[in-house]
Order: C-alpha cells, then structure tokens, then sequence
C-alpha cells in the first residue's frame, strides 16, 4: 500500500531542565513531560485500593505535584511510578485504566487546539505536530494507506520503563479525544499494542469497542481514512488561530534540542523504512552535510542516534512482547536475524535470546518477592478491581 502523507514535519523549542517545574506557556526539555494524562494515575491507584502517596515519593517525585496537570516531571520517573503501581495493585492493564479516565482536556493547549481544527485529520495532526511541547519521552504519528488511516504513539526516550504500560495509556486517550471530536459511539477498526497478551484482555475490548491485536511492534490505532474529513462540531476559527499562536510562540529556536529532534523523528520511521541519513535530510529539507554539522554541534553522530532508537526499539520489543526475533529483526531493517543478533550483542553485550531470558527471570524473581510480601502489595478489602 502507497503511504500518503500530506503533511509537514513538526518543529519544537527549547527549555532549560528543571527537577520539576510548572510550564505554562513554555515547551519542555528532553527527558520530561507535563503531568496532562498521567495526573489520573492517583485516582486510579485510589480505586485500586493502593495509596498513591508512597509509590510518588518512591518514584522520587511529591504527590501535590499531582494536584496539577500543567506540572511537570521526568519522564524516566513516570515510568518508574507506573512500574510500582502495577507491583503494589496486582494490576497488569494500570495504563490503561489511566488512559481512560483522561479526557481530550487532559492534552492541555494541543487538547483544547484539536477541539478547535476544522476536522479530525487537522485535529490528529494538531496532536501530531505539537505534542513535543507537552511530552518529551513519546513521539506520535499519523499516516495513510489507501483507505485506512494509522495514529501510533511510540516511547522513544532510552531505559524507560513500563513503556508497555505508557502506551496503552496514549492510545487510550487517543480514543477518548476522538470520540470527543467524533461522538461517543466512534469507535476504530482496530487497536494494535505493544505488549503480550495479557491472560485477561477484556479491559481492552471494553474500552476500544474493536478487535485488540497484542505483541505488534507499535501501538495504533487504525481507523477509515475517510473518518479524517469529519468536521468538528463547535470548532471556532477565531480561538483556533490564538491557540496557534501561542504554540508558535512556545516553539522558539530548535536548534539547541535539535538531536532530541531527530530521534523522535527516528522512533517514527526506523519501523517503517531503511532510514539513511540523506532520506532524514531530505525529509527536512536540508542537506546531509547540513544534517551532520547540526548534530555535531550537539555533541552526537547520525550512526549514534539511529542505533540508539533501534536499541530501544529491540529493547522494548524482547522486554514486552513475544514478538519473534525474525520479526524484531525485519522491522528495524535487518536482511537476516543474524546480523541484528550481531548488533544487539555489540549494544548490550547479550544476544537478542539471553537478553530477553535474564528480562524473563528478573520479572520471575520480582513476582516472587511480591507474592511473599503481598498483604502489603494487595489492594484493599473492597477496591474495585476494574
């Protein structure tokens, strides 16, 4: 199928770091993320019986922060504060319950931005376009084939964890905002996660309402392309050019992120395609040499990045899914399963095989140790286990 993609590619800008900090009007620096979605990660704890309080401070943060979506936090630290919370509820699908308490409000100005585009597709890429200024660990895109149209959301920030449960949460509210632009009773085609199947995937039918296809290489969703010419009911022009405005205000100079740039680029397209450092060039228009001199200036290489994403992308893969290496291998570009084992090995020292086992025992002894601990780690007498 021929991929159609009429639109431009996203710029971003810069912000000094910051432990955690509230941003307004201000985009983030890599590595972080306003608290938007994530901040319906304490109610769902509560009404899973578990007190939010001590997996916060844990996970190195402070529970008013919570009281805040516009605050802001690492984005290694959210994945960190999901992983206890699946420990402590006994709750595989924690993601998703978080994702689908949130609301298309919960995506602060792009949020507010999509419910003013003329259309889903101009709403969609809204999302696409902007998130960068809200989420600096997860890069989405919008892409069409013939007559379907696929919105994926990819983690892309190294050595995240429960990036599983991260990606169940953004499609998740991914729905949720469609079905505020489109109506309640809008539903896709079909889902697609990054993840084993879970022994209990009735969570996910529920909320989907379409067939959920489990251990895929990215988390999308999949919908007719002829949904994107809906029009948004309610969408004013005049509020949608200030909003517009102020996210051009917000982006300012990219250069000094432009790396962090690339490899969200990058974690769009290495599943996709063979992406040379003249086809990312080009899709920026500029010229390889340009490209490189950029990335010298921050202090990286084109090789370094692309091997940087295509580890994380392996990582996730052999951590999270039963995806077969074959399949790994062919999806980050790889002509034969030897040659991306010789990559990984050279990565992280393993191969695909041992790498994905010692991940295997490691959960095996954390199950352990929370089965002997668990009148601490079980929800409460009553918690509605959903």
């Amino acid at each position: 199928m021929t991929k159609q993609n009429p639109w431009p590619a996203s710029t971003d800008g810069p912000e000094p770091p910051s432990r955690a900090i509230e941003l307004s009007r201000r985009t983030l620096p890599p590595g972080f993320i306003h608290l938007g979605v994530a901040k319906e990660i304490v109610p769902a704890l509560r009404d899973l019986g578990v007190d939010p309080g001590p997996l916060i401070r844990e996970a190195g943060l402070d529970l008013c922060l919570f009281d805040d979506g516009s605050n802001v936090i690492p984005f290694t630290a959210l994945g960190r504060l999901l992983t206890l919370g699946v420990t402590q509820s006994g709750c595989p699908h924690l993601g998703l319950l978080v994702g689908s308490r949130a609301t298309i409000q919960s995506l602060g100005i792009v949020g507010r931005l999509m419910q003013h585009s003329q259309t889903l597709g101009e709403a969609l890429w809204a999302l696409v376009s902007n998130l960068s200024i809200q989420n600096r660990g997860a890069v989405p895109s919008l892409a069409v084939y013939g007559d379907r149209a696929v919105f994926s959301c990819s983690v892309y920030l190294p050595n995240v964890e429960s990036a599983d449960q991260i990606s169940d949460g953004s499609i998740a509210v991914t729905v949720n905002a469609v079905r505020a632009i489109c109506g309640p009773e809008w539903n896709p085609s079909e889902v697609l996660l990054p993840r084993a199947r879970p022994a209990d995937d009735e969570p996910y039918r529920r909320h989907f309402r379409a067939p959920v296809r489990f251990n895929e290489e990215t988390a999308s969703i999949v919908f007719p392309a002829a949904d994107l010419d809906r029009q948004v009911i309610g969408a004013d022009p005049l509020i949608r050019a200030v909003l517009e405005e102020m996210l051009r205000q917000m982006k300012g100079d990219k250069q000094s992120i432009f790396a962090d740039d690339i490899r969200r680029l990058l974690r769009t397209r290495l599943t996709e395609s063979r992406c040379s450092a003249a086809d990312i060039a080009r899709s920026l228009a500029m010229h390889r040499r340009t490209l490189s001199r950029h990335l010298r200036g921050c202090g990286v290489g084109y090789r370094g990045l692309a091997n940087e994403i295509r580890f994380e992308i392996a990582r996730q893969l052999l951590e999270d899914t039963d995806v077969p290496l074959a399949q790994i291998a062919a999806a980050l570009g790889y002509s034969e399963a030897s040659a991306f084992t010789r990559a990984f090995r050279r990565w992280s020292s393993l191969t695909p095989t041992a790498w994905r086992a010692e991940r295997r025992r490691e959960g095996a002894a954390v199950a352990q140790t929370d089965n002997r601990l668990s009148p601490l780690v079980k929800p409460a007498s009553g918690a509605r286990l959903q």
